[in-house]
């Protein structure tokens, strides 16, 4: 079967057109030509009809062929013919023998030796009558009429008037050329046609051939498919186009029931993706409720010339985005603990080592005792203030990050955090307590410079568990206390923050707890903050379902110190 793959869609269509132009072009003419040469050999045999029965009629020729005068008939043949613009006139008796012909040597022979016709119409029936045959002067036209006695009562002989068929042939061999010409017409036509729709059909499909647009339907059906996300798109008039099964997984919708095509609002009343529609305004990392479901969502509007064609929307559920944000945290907390470690232990190498090539052994133990003692102590401390490895490991880390820094992290004597709850996600409250020391690591640095004190305060007396940060920062407004939580929003000039407390917030509310932030001033200025947090210790769906009134209960509070 002929294949038109291998050729490019203009040429496609400029062959399919051509071919499509031609065919239709060549049957019209075809049939134009069949029946413009009907027509006139039908014309032509009536005019021969009509001429053979007015010279019929003729009393001079009744009483010449009834008489069998050849020399009266003969030329009268010639004159006739030549008035009637015809071929040839030829007279017979009754008994179909000539009596005139164009070619005198014919005469006194049968008829029907010229063309195979007895002329029984007129002569038997007396009827007249159109035939088209080969005569001894080629194909013509031929009117018979019979010739009647003076009474009109009996057939005494036969006309025949003929009209040659090669002016019909010329006349119509002039319509073939015209409808040549008329074929070659359509099919350039057809061409120009082709380049042009071709040319606007491949902008509208971004240059792009049948087969491609095909192999990336599939390939996009497949991403769409495989994809974790649920993806969900919807045309002009809020008709969704597309909805994957990660879509119906996440939101639990019927799996058997089909929603392309469906309008946006009759499936997903509260997706908002109408509003994009709309204004044509992106949304990103949008927290939405749709459908009993904690979502994080991405709209965007299709957009196509100036025209807005569709929005498009990709979700996951919340709590996998929190778990992906909270390994990658702890990982990075994990990563810079082993960094800090490294940094700090090999700068007391190089001074151990220093120290033993100049011969200084009694100070290079020193250096080692002394290191050895301040670690020890405060690994130590770990053990008597709390037995949970990953909370003691994270707390270590930081410790190792706050000497790197030059600044020094100190657990306040009394503190106590032995009873964390087998239910309370460690790496949720890894990533909250991580986040709280490095802001406070960062703004005791920035404002104290090296030597300045990060305090961390536990307690697990009574249904909650407390965690207090304190730092020597330059402390929080009371603008920005209003602001700090919110995510994106920063005090700071370097350019990645604001993601941070805005983590701190989710994972403590998703815990069903509480985070307060204050400053600690003194009557000369302003000597720090304090950040609290609030863990009760019965983690319960309820705990969760209360973060949002929680959030609008905190408090912010001034300390005298």
């Amino acid at each position: 079967m002929l294949s038109l793959r291998h050729l490019r869609l203009k040429w496609r269509m400029i062959l399919i057109l051509g071919v499509i132009a031609v065919l239709q072009t060549g049957m019209l003419g075809h049939f134009a030509i069949r029946y413009l040469d009907n027509v006139l050999d039908e014309q032509i045999g009536q005019q021969a009809m009509r001429v053979a029965l007015a010279i019929a009629a003729s009393p001079d020729v009744i009483r010449a062929v009834e008489a069998g005068d050849s020399d009266f008939l003969q030329p009268l043949s010639y004159k006739l013919a030549h008035s009637a613009e015809a071929r040839f006139v030829v007279f017979g008796d009754k008994d179909g023998i000539r009596l005139a012909h164009p070619f005198p040597h014919m005469i006194g022979n049968s008829m029907a030796d010229d063309d195979g016709d007895t002329n029984a119409p007129a002569l038997v029936h007396g009827k007249p009558y159109v035939s088209k045959a080969l005569g001894s002067i080629g194909w013509s036209m031929r009117g018979k009429a019979p010739v009647f006695n003076a009474a009109g009562t009996k057939v005494i002989g036969i006309v025949s008037v003929g009209y040659m068929l090669d002016t019909v042939d010329r006349l119509v061999s002039n319509h073939r050329l015209s409808m040549l010409f008329a074929i070659g017409g359509a099919f350039l036509f057809s061409v120009f046609t082709a380049v042009w729709f071709a040319s606007h059909f491949k902008k509208a499909i971004f240059n792009l051939e049948p087969e491609q647009i095909g192999r990336m339907f599939q390939e996009r059906n497949a991403t769409l498919e495989t994809v974790r996300e649920g993806i969900v798109a919807i045309n002009h008039e809020g008709k969704i186009t597309t909805f994957n099964h990660a879509a119906i997984q996440t939101l639990e919708l019927p799996e058997s029931d089909s929603y392309i095509g469906k309008p946006i609002q009759a499936v997903l009343p509260d997706s908002g993706m109408l509003d994009v529609l709309e204004q044509g305004t992106p949304q990103y990392d949008q927290e939405i409720w749709l459908h009993n479901h904690l979502l994080i969502a991405n709209r965007i509007p299709l957009i196509q010339g100036d025209q807005i064609t569709g929005v498009v929307s990709s979700f996951r559920l919340k709590n996998e985005v929190d778990l992906v944000s909270r390994k990658l945290t702890r990982i990075k907390q994990y990563a810079e603990s082993l960094r800090s470690q490294s940094h700090e232990y090999n700068n007391k190498l190089h001074t151990i080592a220093g120290l033993i090539q100049i011969d200084a052994k009694d100070e290079a133990l020193a250096v080692i005792g002394q290191e050895s003692s301040s670690h020890q102590a405060f690994i130590q401390q770990l053990m008597e203030v709390t037995s949970d490895s990953i909370l003691a490991g994270c707390l270590l880390g930081k410790y190792n990050r706050a000497k790197e820094l030059g600044v020094e992290l100190v657990i306040e004597q009394g503190s106590q955090m032995s009873a964390l709850p087998d239910a309370l996600p460690r790496e949720q409250l890894v990533s909250i307590l991580g986040n709280l020391i490095d802001n406070a690591l960062e703004a005791t640095l920035s404002h104290q410079g090296k030597g300045g004190t990060v305090t961390l305060i536990l307690s697990d007396f009574g249904k909650e568990l407390i965690f207090e940060v304190e730092d020597q920062g330059p402390g929080i407004t009371r603008e920005d206390q209003d602001k700090i939580f919110t995510r994106g929003y920063t005090t700071k000039a370097a350019q990645g923050h604001g993601i941070g407390l805005d983590l701190v917030k989710s994972l403590t509310d998703h815990l069903g707890g509480l985070i307060t932030v204050e400053s600690i001033t003194s009557e000369a200025a302003p000597s720090g903050s304090r950040f609290t947090l609030y863990l009760p210790k019965q983690i319960t769906p309820n705990n969760q379902s209360n973060a949002t009134k929680n959030n609008d209960s905190t408090k912010h509070t001034e300390v005298q110190s």
